[in-house]
């Protein structure tokens, strides 16, 4: 694989920051309900709450994502890299100090506002990373790889959580988080596709001193307010082709899903089986060791053999089953079981990923890959409107009728849709090499 060195740097960063971010994941439904609502297994507020930051963080990505990748395309991605790592340290400091309920709401407000960053910067920019730095016809496989890092990240982190105590397990996570930010400002090679571009300077570059210097310095700062992709390019580029377009649909239906069982999955097995810290920390380990099998050995290896629409395909169906498994669980062994179901699962976000890389040509990459984590963070503010009322209400004594699990079944629903609106996807070839070799860039 090419610029192996640079890869490997890519995918320790990526693994620090997503160990950091997810050690946590295991203790947070604890600390909140600690919090807001002690010495109860069931809370509404902590549902909302959840539900509320996780709709305003998706609000905010819509806009940032988009964003980010276009401005990682003019200056080149380590610089737009150190901006969610760098915001992502400030959240788990405050619960590093006190997890007091006053020290939990500084957190909250403080996660919020961070989250539209952080939340899909770090791999938005690490997608288009890869794709400056690998073949078309090896990216499914370095695709798939990234995602097993995610994954083997997750597994590491989930399993310190279940050795460490609460009070030591957002020290860990801060530290981490520190020293992913300063080994990809080390040891990370910069990359621009727009070597040539008059906007290839610095962002935060100081004004010189003389008058044509800072008259030339505005002139550039104009251009780049003039060069932000609109609405309108961005809907453009999502219509450029049916293939591009049915993948953008599917990454929504996806992500409404990933969304909905992230948020809310903690919550209805704490209130069905009474699930504590080592219990969901069980439940995400299986489900990421899964994930890392599947991204690490069978994404590389079925990918050039199957093609990525037809591993979209089966990842979109399994996480329809793994759904619908949990919504009817009649033992607390069922959740374990279903979440074997990773191994397939997890082929589904990787697959759409490399599926819009390769329509797209090399300037659109960041873009793109901006485009689809925007559309993930619109599916996380509608997320918590469907699934936290539905939540609330049938984990609650006033339930319409006695379906716990009702809620967990409809977030199944949405991959369903997404595996019947994955069978209609053909690969064409790319429609914007030509293009590209004549106008450098889509929104310029």
């Amino acid at each position: 694989m090419e610029n192996w060195k640079n890869l490997m740097h890519l995918f320790v960063t990526v693994f620090l920051s997503y160990f950091a971010s997810l050690v946590v994941n295991p203790t947070i439904a604890d600390v909140t309900m600690e919090a807001v609502c002690p010495g109860k297994d069931e809370c509404s507020l902590a549902i909302y709450l959840a539900g509320f930051q996780q709709a305003i963080a998706g609000l905010g990505s819509v806009v940032v994502m988009p964003l980010i990748g276009y401005l990682s395309d003019t200056y080149g991605r380590k610089v737009l890299l150190t901006i969610p790592l760098t915001l992502s340290i400030f959240p788990l400091v405050i619960l590093a100090v006190r997890r007091t309920t006053e020290f939990f709401y500084v957190y909250y407000v403080l996660k919020t506002l961070t989250a539209m960053v952080t939340e899909g910067g770090v791999i938005c920019l690490a997608l288009s990373y890869l794709a400056d730095n690998v073949s078309e016809g090896k990216r499914v496989s370095a695709f798939g790889l990234l995602s097993g890092v995610v994954s083997a990240a997750t597994v590491c982190g989930t399993l310190a959580a279940r050795l460490l105590p609460t009070n030591r397990i957002f020290q860990v996570a801060a530290v981490v988080a520190v020293v992913a930010a300063v080994y990809m400002r080390i040891f990370l090679e910069d990359t621009s596709t727009r070597q040539d571009d008059a906007l290839d300077h610095p962002i935060l570059k100081p004004a010189a001193g003389t008058d044509h210097q800072t008259a030339e310095s505005a002139g550039k700062k104009t251009d780049l307010i003039k060069k932000i992709p609109l609405p309108k390019d961005i809907i453009r580029l999502l219509n450029s082709s049916v293939t591009v377009s049915l993948a953008s649909f599917i990454a929504f239906f996806n992500s409404l899903a990933e969304a909905g069982i992230q948020a809310f999955l903690m919550y209805y097995l704490k209130a069905r089986f009474h699930f504590q810290k080592d219990q969901f920390a069980d439940i995400w380990l299986i489900t990421y060791i899964a994930a890392t099998v599947s991204n690490m050995v069978l994404m590389p290896t079925l990918g050039p053999l199957l093609g990525e629409e037809t591993l979209l395909c089966i990842g979109l169906f399994a996480g329809f089953l793994n759904m619908l498994l949990d919504s009817i669980a009649w033992s607390p062994w069922v959740p374990y079981g279903s979440a074997l179901l990773g191994i397939f699962l997890f082929l589904a976000s990787p697959s759409i990923r490399c599926i819009m890389s390769k329509q797209v040509g090399p300037y659109e990459q960041g873009i793109a890959q901006g485009c689809l984590m925007g559309i993930a963070s619109f599916a996380n503010v509608i997320s918590p409107i469907i699934y936290s009322p539905l939540s609330a209400l049938f984990l609650s004594d006033g339930a319409p009728f006695n379906f716990p699990g009702f809620s967990m079944l409809c977030v199944g629903l949405a991959w369903l849709v997404g595996f019947i609106l994955s069978t209609m996807i053909k690969l064409q070839p790319l429609w914007s090499r030509d293009r590209a070799r004549s106008e450098p860039c889509l929104l310029a």
